[in-house]
């Protein structure tokens, strides 16, 4: 399998997982299930870790960073210090910490792939929409723009960005709702914090989730703001559409007698299965193991699922 060229900063993957229905983008309803793998280059992080370290003032003198903040922002460094003590639940040997931890990969995983997709990508890794309101060209010889990485058998050009335009503002809400839920929720687990044997677990959950959706809201957001000033360009790629053309799931035999009423037929249709997953990571030089991996299995699984159940909107 050959790999896609090796990334420039930043490009988005779009992975269709579900054939279009026919009531694609109507009425603000996805038409069909696809995943967004955003990859960001190790050059691009480290070059943004060390510009982290100098702030430039008026274009002309740079000035040092406070030394108590961390490198990588706060931000990041409480989610990386989180992801450790998570990581080291699951490392237990028995005990509360590794109920906990079991408990809450199952959690995990019934949460919608999409939060999880958003929720991984770092708006700050990106070009600035405050800098990109002031001047939509960063660079006039180097035009910044971000790739859309699309299997040309499944998606056109337009449908691409058509679909990712449909995909975050169906996301932004939603998040927008679920990030204030949560929160209003996280005071009434108060009362938990008088039982002294274990941690206040419900209070974290609620801030955990509250967190999540933060992140996928903000990322959403992102990504809009970078549709509407035109940075999000589609790209073709025939090594993807290898993948499809080989691992794709043929579409259902249409029955004579069926009718656009009839509700034996199904709404949607599976267009990759787990077999699928293996050649597309080797694609995109992701580790078996990795994160990004879990993701997307657990984004087939639950297409599966939601074709599965026969309801209208996935």
């Amino acid at each position: 399998m050959v790999a896609l060229p090796a990334l420039k900063k930043i490009r988005i993957v779009a992975l269709p997982l579900t054939r279009p229905s026919g009531t694609m983008l109507s009425s603000g309803q996805l038409g069909r299930l696809t995943y967004y793998q955003f990859q960001i280059s190790a050059k691009q992080k480290q070059a943004s870790a060390s510009e982290k370290g100098q702030v430039a003032v008026d274009g002309e003198a740079e000035v040092e960073k406070k030394g108590w903040l961390p490198e990588e922002g706060v931000t990041n460094w409480v989610s990386k210090k989180a992801a450790d003590i998570w990581a080291g639940f699951g490392k237990a040997k028995g005990g509360w910490k590794l109920k906990t931890f079991q408990l809450g990969e199952k959690m995990v995983d019934r949460l919608e792939f999409e939060e999880l997709a958003l929720k991984s990508f770092d708006p700050s890794m990106g070009p600035s929409i405050t800098q990109l309101k002031r001047s939509p060209v960063l660079d006039k010889k180097k035009p910044t723009i971000i790739p859309l990485i699309y299997p040309p058998s499944q998606l056109t050009p337009s449908a691409a960005l058509s679909e990712l335009s449909a995909y975050t503002g169906h996301r932004m809400p939603r998040h927008r709702r679920g990030f204030f839920f949560w929160m209003a929720v996280a005071p009434l687990t108060a009362p938990f914090m008088l039982i002294p044997i274990v941690p206040n677990l419900p209070f974290f959950f609620c801030v955990w989730r509250s967190w999540s959706h933060y992140r996928a809201y903000k990322s959403s957001q992102y990504l809009h703001s970078l549709l509407e000033h035109r940075l999000i360009v589609p790209e073709a790629s025939d090594e993807l559409d290898q993948v499809y053309q080989t691992h794709s799931i043929p579409p259902p035999p249409l029955q004579p007698s069926s009718t656009a009423f009839d509700t034996d037929v199904p709404r949607h249709a599976l267009l990759l299965d787990r077999d699928a997953v293996p050649a597309i990571l080797s694609l995109l030089s992701l580790k078996t193991e990795s994160t990004a991996a879990a993701d997307l299995y657990r984004a087939v699984e639950q297409a599966r699922v939601r074709v599965s159940s026969g309801r209208a909107q996935l």
